[in-house]
């Protein structure tokens, strides 16, 4: 240990931390330090979407003029407001329709394939199968406990619903009873996309069962128009 000369002054412990303290000073200078990072700005609030505006519009040409107003795919969009209600639905809307060609297309499709359009989930696809489904059942309402035969067009009408859209060949009964009113509607059986099979003994079992005198078979062909 080496003692301090005789007329030298002594480094006192707060001088000493001074000098710590400076060169650490220096040393900082060769360090890298953090970047200041900036808050994100928060996203515009969803009332601040341009397509909201839109969407007004179009409810007041649906509510002032119907539906003669709209294109089929702002008949579309219209319906996609409730599905996804905050998203812009005109690109979708339009996507659904180039895919299927035509509304009747779109809620025809089974909901795998309307999942396939960038934009539609398993929820939306339901929700549209459930739209085809109340159609559906709207124009079966207009035959039922009517005499099928004076109501021709509107049985075309259901059963083009019912199957124009089906991507197998579906062989379907309608069971009538003896004033031609319709008992019950069945699909007997599924094929393939150009072929059903149809068993006679079913199908005389089924109208024994139902007390059915009289019987309309229709099938439909996926590959041609209805």
């Amino acid at each position: 240990m080496t003692r301090p000369r005789a007329g030298d002054e002594p480094i006192s412990p707060a001088g000493a931390a001074d000098d710590l303290f400076e060169e650490a000073d220096e040393r900082g200078h060769f360090f890298e330090h953090p970047a200041r990072t900036t808050p994100a700005k928060p996203l515009p609030a969803a009332d601040d979407k341009h397509y909201h505006g839109h969407r007004e519009r179009l409810r007041t040409r649906f509510r002032d003029n119907g539906d003669t107003a709209l294109a089929d795919y702002e008949i579309l969009e219209l319906l996609l407001f409730r599905l996804i209600p905050r998203r812009d639905t005109k690109p979708i809307a339009k996507a659904l329709l180039d895919r299927f060609g035509t509304l009747s297309g779109v809620f025809g499709a089974t909901p795998a394939l309307l999942q396939e359009v960038k934009g539609i989930g398993e929820a939306v696809a339901l929700d549209l199968k459930l739209v085809s489904a109340v159609a559906q059942r709207t124009l079966k309402s207009e035959i039922r406990n009517k005499t099928v035969l004076s109501s021709w067009s509107s049985l075309i009408q259901y059963c083009h619903a019912a199957m124009a859209h089906e991507p197998r060949e579906q062989f379907r009964i309608l069971f009538l009873d003896k004033r031609n009113t319709l008992i019950a509607d069945e699909v007997q059986g599924h094929g393939t996309v150009d072929h059903t099979p149809v068993y006679p003994r079913e199908v005389v079992r089924r109208a024994l069962e139902l007390s059915a005198t009289a019987l309309i078979l229709v099938h439909n062909h996926p590959t041609w128009a209805f």
